[in-house]
């Protein structure tokens, strides 16, 4: 089995497009961690994530650490099959290109449904913006009550869809006015004003991970699955 088994792209055709946040996160009690307090990082423990994941079939190389302000690469299309993995105690996740979409499909939610299942008692949080002339952004927030919210779309534009309900998710996790207030979050606004990220970053408070520089990941350069690779075929080179 190569590499590139299932891409009919060379590996350093130029990309079209680029990532912004691209993060899927699970998050498992005690909720009350402030990040800068997170164990090391676990790469064993980031590798055996990573392999679990259904988009992708096989880690093909360890690339070492990375802080996690450092974006993924998105160059040429051999940097679609690098990944940002972590562990850190009872937080796991991953920043993966295949999440990215332009509204065709929903890698998010489709990878978020998937571990709400295996993490019954976590918090699934993900946050991802593609930049393709326009922003397409999708933001998930799953709590291990039941209460979700999923917003996908075109921030500022049509078409913008939110499913489950915002309100629910920000009564369960017993976020005040000010809160929301301080965040920048109106849910008075249209749909496609909303600012969906920070909401979703609500979700994860003082334990957020992803804006702390000495905080690491570990790259894997990884095989994605065939339905992951001819998404992103079609989403980054067509």
């Amino acid at each position: 089995m190569t590499e590139n088994k299932y891409w009919t792209s060379a590996p350093d055709r130029i990309m079209r497009g680029s990532m912004g946040l691209c993060h899927l996160t699970v998050f498992e009690p005690p909720f009350n961690i402030d990040a800068r307090n997170y164990p090391p990082q676990d790469p064993a423990q980031a590798r055996a994530f990573a392999e679990s994941l259904e988009d992708i079939e096989e880690v093909l190389e360890d690339l070492g650490p990375r802080s996690v302000q450092t974006p993924l690469p998105s160059a040429v299309r051999a940097d679609l099959d690098v990944v940002h993995v972590a562990a850190w105690g009872s937080m796991v996740g991953i920043a993966d290109p295949a999440f990215a979409t332009d509204g065709n499909d929903e890698p998010l939610r489709l990878a978020a449904k998937a571990l709400r299942e295996r993490f019954p008692d976590a918090r699934i949080v993900g946050r991802v913006a593609y930049h393709g002339g326009m922003e397409h952004t999708e933001d998930i927030v799953w709590l291990p009550n039941g209460a979700m919210f999923h917003a996908s779309g075109w921030p500022g534009g049509e078409p913008f869809v939110v499913t489950g309900d915002p309100n629910a998710v920000i009564a369960s996790l017993g976020l005040k006015g000010w809160m929301l207030d301080n965040a920048g979050v109106d849910l008075d606004e249209e749909a496609n004003e909303v600012e969906w990220a920070r909401l979703a970053g609500l979700a994860l408070g003082h334990s957020d991970p992803w804006g702390w520089e000495q905080l690491q990941t570990t790259a894997f350069r990884v095989r994605h699955s065939e339905d992951a690779v001819r998404d992103m075929e079609g989403l980054y080179f067509i």
